[in-house]
């Protein structure tokens, strides 16, 4: 099952259930979607799917961060909508998964300073869509480089 159609199966179970913050969590999941298909004008695969999530994710993270200080009701509704998000994408690695990648890729690429950063960052980030932060795989790999 595709995460397309997993949407649409959740926003139904949603609807049954009355649950008016899932459903309109998934139905803007859906309409990025689409908006991002009617851009490429092709049908988005599976990947490209989780890039658009991804980039929902990220945004209600940043939302949620903003929010807390000022308008703490806010905040816990973005955090409520990422929890919907998150369901939909895949596992997240874990740090040592990440730096393991980042090792392999500055082996294969021979990088040796902080100049063939956007190459390592390239390589790795093509292998964690939607299961790695970007700042996280940005300051693992400076890290590396850096020392």
């Amino acid at each position: 099952m595709t995460i397309q159609e997993r949407l649409m199966d959740e926003m139904k179970s949603a609807m049954r259930a009355k649950d008016a913050l899932r459903l309109s969590t998934i139905r803007m999941a859906r309409t990025a979607i689409k908006n991002a298909e009617i851009e490429t004008r092709s049908e988005l695969d599976g990947e490209a799917v989780i890039k658009v999530l991804s980039t929902l994710v990220k945004q209600r993270r940043e939302a949620a961060a903003a929010y807390r200080d000022s308008r703490p009701e806010l905040a816990e509704k973005e955090e409520q909508e990422l929890a919907v998000l998150q369901e939909f994408l895949p596992q997240p690695l874990t740090e040592e998964e990440v730096q393991s990648m980042i090792d392999a890729a500055i082996t294969d690429l021979g990088a040796s300073s902080m100049k063939d950063m956007g190459a390592v960052m390239k390589q790795v980030m093509a292998q964690t869509v939607g299961r790695a932060d970007g700042k996280l795989v940005s300051t693992l790999v400076r890290q590396k480089l850096g020392s």
